[in-house]
C-alpha cells in the first residue's frame, strides 16, 4: 500500500497527539508550528483518566507524568474561606502537570513514531481537496490536512466552518511559581479554589518543584485582569492568601474564555481538532482531554479507511456528542461566577453533594477513549 501523508497545522496537544497517532499507524506526518519553538500558553493542566489513556496509547505517558503529583482532592472555599465543597478522586487517575512537560512528551512520542515537526512555519489556510497553505506562500498537498492551530485557527476560518464563536464573561491569568520547602515532598496534591466576589484563586501543585496558580475574573474587571498582576489589589480581595499572592510575578498573560462550535469538524480532506473545533472554558479541566481524545480517535477512524472524507464524517458522528456534553457542563459550572456570594456558595455545596451533577461533571474524565 502507498504510504498516506498528513500535514498538520499546530503543535499543541491536539496536533502532536494526532501526529503521534497517525505516524504509529504508518502515515508520513509533518507538523507545522508557527512559533520558533514548541511551547504552550498557560502553566499547568489537569489530565484525567481519559487523557492519561490517550497519552498511554501514543507512547507519551511516562514522560508526561514523571514528577507530577496525583491530584486526589479538590476543595472549594467561599468568600469567608470556609470549605463549601470537597471532591476526592477515587478509582481513577488525575494528575496536575506542567503543560510544557506534556507538550515535550507528545513531541518526543511523535518524533519517535517518525513524524517531522517544523517550527517557524505558519499556516494560512487549507483547501478541501487536501492542500495546506502557508503564510509564506508555500502549498503542501496531502491525503489529510489537520487544522489544530488553536481558537484563532486560520485553517478553520479559510473553510468557513464556524457556527458559533462566543466570548464568555470571564477569563484567566496563569502562573507557575516555585514551591516553598514546606510544600515539597507531599503525597499527592490538593487543589483549592478560593472565591472572593466574582474572582477566584486556584492553587494546584503540579510538579516536584512548582505550583500552578490561576486567577480568574470577569473580563470587565480591568483591575483584576491587569498584567503584570496587581498584587496589592489581589491581597485586598484575598487577605488570607497574602503570602501566596506575594509570590506571584514573572511571565504571565490574560486570556478570555470562549466557546466555539463548528457546522462540521471537517471539509473534504481537512479535519479540525482541539480548540479550533471546540474551545470551551476550563471549569472541568477537559480542554486538553477532549483535544487529545479526538485527535487519537481521528487516527483510529482513518486507519484502513478507503475514503478520507467518509472516515472524517464517521469520526465526527462518533465523537462529537461527548465533546458537546463537555462544553455544556463546563459552561454550566462557570455560571456561578456572576452570582451573589451566598447563592453561589449554596449552589456549589449542592453541586458537590449531588450524585447526578458529579456524574455529569466526571463523565468525560471517566470515558474510555476510542483507540485506548
Amino acid at each position: 500500500m502507498t504510504t498516506r501523508h498528513a500535514e498538520i497545522a499546530g503543535a499543541g496537544f491536539a496536533g502532536l497527539t494526532a501526529a503521534a497517532a497517525l505516524a504509529r499507524r504508518g502515515w508520513s506526518v509533518r507538523v507545522h508550528e508557527r512559533a520558533d519553538r514548541l511551547r504552550t500558553a498557560g502553566a499547568g493542566i489537569y489530565i484525567y483518566e481519559n487523557g492519561l489513556r490517550v497519552l498511554e496509547a501514543v507512547g507519551a505517558y511516562e514522560a508526561a507524568v514523571k514528577g507530577a503529583p496525583f491530584a486526589h482532592t479538590r476543595e472549594v472555599r467561599d468568600d469567608q474561606n470556609r470549605t463549601v465543597s470537597v471532591h476526592r478522586w477515587q478509582g481513577s487517575r488525575v494528575y496536575s502537570i506542567v503543560r510544557q512537560t506534556v507538550i515535550n512528551a507528545l513531541a518526543d512520542a511523535a518524533r519517535s513514531a517518525g513524524a517531522e515537526i517544523v517550527v517557524n512555519s505558519e499556516a494560512a489556510g487549507a483547501t478541501p481537496d487536501g492542500e495546506l497553505l502557508l503564510a509564506d506562500g508555500r502549498r503542501f498537498k496531502a491525503d489529510l490536512v489537520i487544522g489544530a492551530d488553536g481558537a484563532n485557527s486560520r485553517v478553520r476560518d479559510s473553510l468557513g466552518l464556524v457556527a458559533k464563536r462566543k466570548p464568555l464573561v470571564d477569563g484567566c491569568t496563569r502562573f507557575l511559581i516555585d514551591k516553598l520547602p514546606e510544600e515539597r515532598g507531599q503525597d499527592g496534591a490538593t487543589t483549592i479554589e478560593y472565591w472572593s466576589g466574582s474572582r477566584r484563586v486556584l492553587y494546584t501543585p503540579c510538579s516536584e518543584t512548582e505550583v500552578y496558580i490561576a486567577l480568574t475574573m470577569l473580563d470587565s474587571d480591568g483591575e483584576a485582569k491587569a498584567v503584570p498582576v496587581d498584587r496589592e489589589a489581589w491581597t485586598r480581595w484575598f487577605p488570607h492568601l497574602a503570602p501566596l499572592i506575594g509570590r506571584l510575578g514573572g511571565e504571565a498573560r490574560y486570556d478570555r474564555f470562549e466557546l466555539i462550535k463548528l457546522r462540521s469538524w471537517s471539509a473534504g480532506k481537512v479535519a479540525i481538532i482541539g480548540d479550533a473545533a471546540h474551545a470551551l472554558p476550563p471549569n472541568i479541566g477537559q480542554g486538553g482531554g477532549c483535544a487529545m481524545m479526538n485527535a487519537l480517535s481521528l487516527a483510529v477512524h482513518l486507519d484502513g479507511a478507503a475514503e478520507v472524507p467518509a472516515a472524517l464524517a464517521a469520526w465526527e458522528r462518533a465523537e462529537r456528542p461527548l465533546t458537546e456534553h463537555t462544553q455544556r457542563i463546563s459552561w454550566l459550572f462557570g455560571l456561578p461566577t456572576t452570582w451573589p456570594p451566598y447563592i453561589r456558595a449554596k449552589t456549589l455545596a449542592l453541586a458537590g453533594k449531588s450524585k447526578w451533577l458529579v456524574a455529569q461533571r466526571t463523565k468525560t474524565a471517566l470515558h474510555r477513549p476510542t483507540g485506548t
